[in-house]
């Protein structure tokens, strides 16, 4: 008797796969898992999915998962069509612009915990494009040039969705609308990283129809505050250590929770280097740490080389913290943790380092960065000697 011959099942070229993370595993995010011919690859979609513990959160799971599904749709037809000969034209153009913000301010708040950076400034983007849309649903296919010149006329007369009780709507403050505007390039140049838009439309704008932002107050701490916040006690002396140990060199938040034990170095020489890769530009960083700045660093104890040395809380909770402590000092300015790094970069013009040992120093690519913390240190300069008016008098 003959066998009956098998039925042979092509195996699906594209499958959504999920991944938990987070600390408590609770998250998962969205994976593509590509089979091409041979080729077999994992890609990253971006995607969060969050615990659904109520309608809302279901809803935005639903929405994150038709995007998701969206997108293995279009994969698996280009991924048809090449075998076929055929260059698929569909692309990703019929993904929501709106649903692709919301999911990188998620994605922003996951990675921070901070609710008052980028996640709320996506969220207001969304509030913005869906004012200017008069829609909710808006595909890629309509983000073009004539759509980023058309929301920067929108943003020239766009009112603040924060009315004050019983007045008008004021108009959009022109460092919102600058800060929109970004944002919106910023989601754009994302979804070109991503394969939804083949072409950046913000290549073509003109400079002069760009907003401009306001030249804003650079807050820092003078070597006498710096000395007044060292002798107060901060009810988290880890992120005191953090704080001062950033003042005397620059390094960023993102930087400092991240940097562990084995990127200490103590060379031959008897000096010490901190390497890492900086989370902002993904470079690798090479720098020398003072003696003072080492004496802000924890006892390591029994900590492993892999350690975090220093173990912060999220960006919102850790700026609370620090704004109690620097108010318990005797400091009257509104000082975040980013704070600390304007501070290095002016306390070292202050103690007479050029401006090229100083941008060195604070690792920056231009050094017409650096050269605004020399205006700061000119000024304060100038006040100190204009105190010397009239005391002969």
């Amino acid at each position: 008797m003959a066998r009956a011959k098998k039925k042979i099942v092509a195996k699906e070229p594209v499958k959504l796969w999920f991944k938990k993370i987070g600390k408590e595993r609770e998250n998962r995010s969205i994976y593509l898992f590509v089979r091409n011919g041979l080729r077999k690859e994992y890609e990253h979609l971006n995607l969060i999915l969050i615990p659904e513990t109520d309608q809302i959160s279901k809803d935005r799971n639903e929405r994150t998962l038709q995007l998701a599904k969206k997108i293995q749709a279009e994969r698996i037809l280009t991924i048809n069509a090449e075998e076929h000969g055929f260059k698929n034209n569909s692309s990703k153009s019929k993904v929501n612009l709106i649903q692709y913000t919301q999911m990188l301010a998620d994605e922003a708040l996951e990675r921070t915990g901070n609710k008052r950076s980028n996640y709320h400034t996506l969220l207001s983007l969304n509030k913005h494009l869906i004012e200017y849309m008069e829609t909710d649903i808006v595909p890629f296919k309509l983000v073009n040039e004539s759509f980023v010149k058309g929301f920067i006329t929108y943003l020239r007369t766009a009112k603040s969705f924060n009315k004050p009780k019983d007045k008008p709507a004021p108009a959009l403050a022109q460092n919102t609308r600058y800060k929109l505007y970004e944002k919106l390039k910023f989601v754009i140049g994302r979804a070109k990283k991503d394969s939804i838009l083949t072409i950046d439309p913000f290549f073509k704008i003109d400079t002069s129809d760009k907003p401009k932002a306001e030249e804003s107050k650079m807050e820092y701490l003078t070597i006498d505050e710096l000395k007044s916040i060292a002798k107060t006690d901060c009810r988290n002396d880890n992120l005191k250590r953090a704080f001062l140990f950033c003042c005397l060199t620059g390094l960023r938040y993102s930087d400092v929770k991240k940097i562990k034990w084995n990127d200490l170095i103590t060379g031959s020489n008897g000096y010490t280097e901190l390497q890492f890769k900086q989370q902002k530009t993904k470079g690798i960083m090479y720098l020398q740490i003072s003696n003072e700045a080492l004496k802000w660093i924890p006892d390591r104890d029994c900590t492993k080389g892999d350690d975090y040395i220093f173990a912060l809380p999220k960006n919102d909770q850790t700026n609370k913290v620090l704004g109690r402590w620097v108010k318990a000092a005797g400091v009257k300015k509104k000082i975040t943790f980013h704070c600390s790094r304007h501070t290095a970069a002016t306390l070292s013009l202050t103690l007479g380092n050029s401006l090229e040992v100083t941008s060195k120093l604070m690792g920056h690519s231009k050094i017409s960065t650096t050269q605004v913390y020399g205006k700061i240190v000119n000024e304060a300069r100038r006040t100190a000697v204009d105190k010397q008016n009239g005391i002969l008098e």
